[in-house]
């Protein structure tokens, strides 16, 4: 099988990335060193190739009122031109089908930015709907074709300076902006820049979008810059230090979102009725998504290790681990029964031990300190 490749993809191979297939798209895991990149977005600045990702543009009269029954949280939340909004994405039986963000830009025009692996069913899904609501929208794909935009994550407390420097026509609408906003700015070098101050690592930055054909110059200028390259085994273990759930391991189409601690993403408080509403008022939340910090040596969380908890019958399951660079500590994210509280001694099957981990609160590491103890 071929796999789907970035606009960056050439930049990646020059600079020495070791590349995997990740759901089919050929990206780099790291550039040398997972742990020099990771240190380098927690405590300076670096960047990540999300080309992969979708940009989902939904046009017309009917926008608001057709992402009001689509999305789990309510888009009218967003009154102001540039806000954006979190969002899972739920079938009829109250799974979740994606989590994404909405950008509002204006009432005939919402931008969706979806995850690669489901980008193609996202699309179809949505334009069903469209078709079963007769909302006349327009729902337009921006990763491939004339019009394909691509996206680049600069994440670090260094990051928001870097990218003034280098796009220079971007500080003025961004200086004063806020987290989870959005502004245009067009720039000489690269053209119309989209740039979010949105990202997955818990540290400050932007998401920017540009013209794919412009990818390539804009990742160039951010590494001379002095912007680090980052490859997916930094974004996984930031993200997770973060607190942030990834689609296909934290939650898929088989988990109920509010036992992936994701229940401040749906407003099931509104009278609003949306896909899925009435499967998640049935079902409940069934357990709680918690951090775990190993307790003992000799061994490292892994997603489906069995979690025991004393005096429950039920078992809990991790859904993602790793070693955290920031707190030299193994952490998980992990699905565990209710009841469990913060503080609490649980024990993880790790091949044939039973290791104590301290259940914490999430997240783990946000803008550079450690949260969890």
């Amino acid at each position: 099988m071929t796999l789907k490749a970035t606009p960056l993809n050439n930049a990646h191979r020059a600079a020495g990335a070791r590349m995997v297939d990740f759901g089919g798209w050929d990206m780099p895991v790291n550039y040398g060193s997972q742990i020099e990149e990771h240190h380098a977005v927690r405590t300076d600045v670096g960047m990540f190739d999300v080309a992969h990702m979708c940009v989902v543009d939904i046009k017309g009269d009917n926008a608001r009122a057709f992402l009001r029954g689509l999305l789990a949280n309510n888009v009218d939340k967003l009154q102001v031109s540039g806000k954006a909004l979190y969002s899972c994405m739920l079938n009829p039986q109250g799974f979740v089908i994606d989590d994404l963000i909405v950008y509002f830009i204006n009432e005939n025009w919402f931008r969706l930015v979806v995850n690669a692996g489901t980008a193609e069913k996202d699309v179809a899904w949505m334009q069903a709907q469209n078709d079963a609501t007769n909302s006349g929208l327009t729902i337009t794909q921006r990763r491939d074709g004339a019009d394909a935009m691509a996206l680049i994550a600069v994440q670090g407390p260094n990051a928001r300076a870097k990218v003034w420097q280098v796009i220079p026509e971007s500080q003025a609408a961004t200086a004063e902006m806020k987290p989870f906003n959005v502004a245009f700015a067009q720039s000489a070098q690269f053209g119309e820049a989209m740039i979010a101050r949105t990202g997955y690592t818990g540290e400050d930055g932007f998401e920017i979008g540009v013209a794919a054909t412009q990818a390539e110059a804009l990742w160039n200028a951010l590494v001379a810059a002095g912007v680090k390259p980052a490859g997916l085994g930094a974004r996984d273990t930031l993200r997770l230090e973060a607190g942030m759930n990834l689609y296909g391991q934290d939650m898929d189409e088989t988990v109920n979102p509010l036992d992936a601690g994701l229940a401040w993403t749906i407003d099931l408080v509104s009278e609003r009725d949306f896909i899925g509403k009435a499967a998640l008022q049935t079902m409940g939340q069934n357990s709680q998504f918690v951090g775990l910090i190993l307790c003992e040596k000799g061994g490292v969380l892994r997603a489906h290790q069995k979690v025991i908890v004393a005096g429950s019958d039920a078992a809990g399951e991790i859904t993602s681990g790793t070693f955290s660079p920031t707190m030299q500590q193994a952490i998980a994210l992990a699905r565990v029964p209710n009841g469990v509280a913060v503080g609490d001694t649980v024990h993880v099957e790790i091949r044939d031990k039973k290791l104590a981990a301290s259940v914490v609160k999430l997240p783990f590491v946000r803008n550079g300190k450690i949260l969890a103890v």
